[in-house]
């Protein structure tokens, strides 16, 4: 189970992040080029972050169908969707060959991405999570989000590859950036194999047998649930800010301007990103380990904690104009993406009652990447094309860190909670401070 849900995540987020890197590295040139170079970087970002808008619709749907018809069913069908879309846009035709018909095209596609990552990511961590023994949810749960460092590695590495050298220089702009796109066809039917083979999650399978499914659990959600919705998306909301300085774009583009204060060229700071990506990776894992043995939420303060040290320092690292401190800022800065990521998936499924379950990750998570990764590359541009600083971006995550940490200090940690359906009263109550809390269980994981 943890290898299909890793492969299937790896896969989905490599197709959403290969499109931040071409949006930072060419789609400036190749979809927007008669907006000038620093509009048109502006409008290569909006694109990144209009497909966000679209998450929640992924989310909404997936959800549905999710707790009706089942956690397998929603994976495959959301892998398919992505992965169609990428190969696609490797296919399209520039701005220069087919007009304002271009631009419109990679929006369109770009929706789509943004429709299936609403609806992958719940899938992946309930049927991890629900499969797994309560002493390793933790663990368990972290293996679908590896998938996301998993994703970014891959898409930078096969950029480097491309850059560096298949395709360097003119080749890559003419023709090399579509092969990155074209190669999720093969990722796809490996995926697909992968997540056919899977049972379905014990949870569901236990609901659909008892015929307790919820006829509509998105209006049940928000009429019980909404508070929870909030906080669990500001507790990703931060996170998920941070992670797009680098899977947005915004550090691929602005250590690579030409015209830049950085100026370095695109094939090792390509190679500094993949780098980092494989760090976040183990921290991602080790993550899991911690929230097993010292809960969820405090893990993820320490995450935070890290983030807010490292922030400043980082962007500082990036400004040295060298490719090892750029790389060293990244890694540091990986340490705490990872330590406030990996127990997410046990965190939020514990938070959640088995009938709504996966409307309600799915939904908070959607709507954190809204609130944090939606257009934080295009804020971050804004930014600094604004100011001449890139500190300020550094001032705007700060300010994203921090409402992170209010709302985890307002939700309880549930570690170890009964998941079935048979305990659904006590999963209703206690999930943040303001509710009574619904058994000792759960008082002991709030001291925690």
């Amino acid at each position: 189970m943890a290898f299909a849900t890793v492969i299937g995540t790896t896969i989905e987020w490599y197709d959403f992040f290969i499109y931040g890197t071409a949006a930072g590295l060419v789609f400036t040139q190749l979809f927007f080029a008669p907006a000038g170079p620093q509009i048109g970087l502006l409008l290569s970002f909006a694109t990144v972050g209009i497909s966000f808008v679209f998450r929640p619709l992924g989310a909404f749907l997936a959800g549905h169908f999710g707790d009706r018809i089942g956690r397998r069913a929603m994976l495959v069908i959301t892998l398919v969707m992505m992965g169609g879309a990428t190969a696609v846009i490797g296919l399209l035709p520039t701005y220069e060959d087919a007009g304002v018909l271009a631009p419109i095209l990679l929006l369109v596609l770009r929706i789509l991405q943004g429709i299936s990552a609403g609806g992958e990511w719940g899938g992946a961590v309930l049927m991890a999570v629900e499969h797994a023994p309560a002493h390793r949810r933790g663990r368990a749960g972290a293996f679908p989000q590896i998938g996301v460092p998993l994703g970014m590695l891959l898409a930078s590495g096969v950029t480097a590859l491309m850059t560096g050298v298949i395709a360097p220089g003119q080749a890559f702009l003419d023709w090399g950036w579509r092969i990155p796109f074209l190669l999720s066809t093969v990722l796809i039917g490996v995926g697909y194999v992968v997540r056919r083979a899977v049972d379905e999650s014990p949870v569901f399978a236990e609901m659909a047998a008892k015929k307790q499914r919820t006829k509509a659990p998105i209006v049940e959600l928000f009429r019980r649930h909404w508070l929870l919705i909030v906080l669990a998306a500001f507790v990703f909301a931060g996170n998920n800010a941070a992670g797009y300085m680098t899977t947005g774009g915004f550090i691929t583009n602005y250590a690579t301007d030409p015209e830049g204060e950085v100026a370095l060229e695109r094939t090792p700071v390509l190679l500094a990103i993949t780098g980092a990506a494989a760090l976040w990776t183990l921290t991602t894992f080790l993550s899991g380990i911690m929230a097993d043995r010292f809960g969820r939420k405090r893990t993820y303060l320490i995450g935070y904690a890290s983030l807010i040290l490292t922030v400043i320092p980082m962007f500082a690292l990036v400004n040295t104009g060298r490719i090892w401190p750029l790389f060293l800022g990244l890694a540091l800065f990986t340490v705490g993406l990872g330590l406030a990521y990996g127990p997410q998936s046990a965190w939020y499924a514990e938070i959640f009652p088995a009938s709504v379950r996966f409307s309600g990750v799915a939904i908070s998570y959607a709507l954190g990447a809204i609130l944090g990764g939606a257009f934080a590359p295009m804020i971050a541009t804004t930014l600094v094309q604004a100011t001449g600083s890139i500190y300020t971006v550094a001032g705007y995550l700060l300010v994203m860190f921090a409402l992170a940490v209010v709302a985890c200090a307002l939700l309880r940690d549930r570690t170890g909670i009964d998941l079935g359906v048979d305990n659904q009263a006590e999963q209703e109550r206690g999930a943040t401070v303001f509710s009574q809390a619904g058994s000792s269980a759960d008082l002991a994981a709030h001291v925690r």
